[in-house]
């Protein structure tokens, strides 16, 4: 039996180019590991086949997806496994979930054949399931470039983070679709700035954060307007949406004032970094 944990992600900066050739787009992003994660165990399947156990969350799991590509790519002989799920991310919520699971299931299958790859060959191998799944490969805070494959490891400044998840989703692709619809992305993307952001005091890098995806989420669920408005109101230094959204996060100076932020906003609450 091996266990994983997957933590979520939030995008703090989120630089967004046009689209390429290849239909992708180049980002710039400063990636925040949280204390929130799922947990996953995988065991030997009795079946054979790869099997996925997630409460509550219907459909494809792209941790199949994770699973068939090893041993497409890697090794054929690795055993059907059962996997279960215990979800505390929330699903289609621009925090990384399903991208976070999908890298756990890689590392569980690359140890369980043996360690073939190392954290680069992971990363190569998992920048073919989505963009935010070479980040997770080793989870930690980083500057996340090119189409996703680039990690860079930063270190942040300690803060307090008040998450506000919306049960209804938004679709990634649906969202980036938007953005070029309305203009949002940009030609030139800085890694330079995001890199001295991370590198400066809480208060600089707050001033610093933005996502080129939020006006495009922002015109399909204009309702989450009011949220970030309402966390700003209650004494974040700064508040937007994570990824592709629908979740908004507020950045404070200490725990204290993200859980009294966090008491008064419906649904929301609070979360920590993980350790630099």
């Amino acid at each position: 039996m091996i266990r994983e944990r997957a933590p979520a992600k939030v995008n703090l900066v989120l630089q967004v180019g046009a689209a390429r050739a290849d239909g992708l787009h180049e980002i710039a992003s400063i990636f925040a590991s949280l204390k929130l994660e799922d947990e996953l165990t995988f065991l030997a399947s009795h079946s054979g086949e790869d099997t996925v156990h997630c409460p509550g969350v219907e459909g494809p799991n792209l941790v199949n997806a994770a699973l068939r590509l090893f041993r497409e790519r890697v090794d054929p002989g690795l055993p059907g496994l059962e996997v279960r799920i215990e979800k505390r991310i929330p699903v289609a919520a621009g925090l990384g979930g399903g991208s976070a699971d999908a890298a756990a299931a890689l590392r569980a299958a690359n140890e369980l054949a043996g360690r073939p790859l190392d954290p680069a060959g992971l990363r190569a191998l998992s920048a073919e399931l989505g963009a935010d799944v070479p980040s997770q490969v080793e989870p930690r805070h980083a500057l996340v470039t090119g189409a996703g494959e680039h990690v860079e490891p930063l270190r942040l400044p300690a803060m307090g983070l008040v998450l506000v998840p919306n049960p209804h989703g938004l679709s990634t692709a649906d969202v980036y679709r938007e953005a070029d619809r309305v203009g949002s992305t940009r030609e030139r993307l800085d890694p330079g700035r995001l890199r001295a952001l991370a590198a400066g005091p809480l208060a600089s890098l707050a001033a610093g954060v933005e996502n080129d995806l939020e006006p495009a989420a922002l015109s399909l669920r204009p309702d989450l307007r009011n949220v970030i408005e309402v966390l700003r109101g209650r004494g974040a230094l700064t508040a937007a949406m994570s990824g592709s959204g629908p979740t908004v996060f507020g950045v404070f100076s200490g725990p204290a004032m993200a859980e009294r932020a966090a008491a008064a906003v419906a649904g929301a609450f609070t979360t920590r970094l993980k350790p630099s």
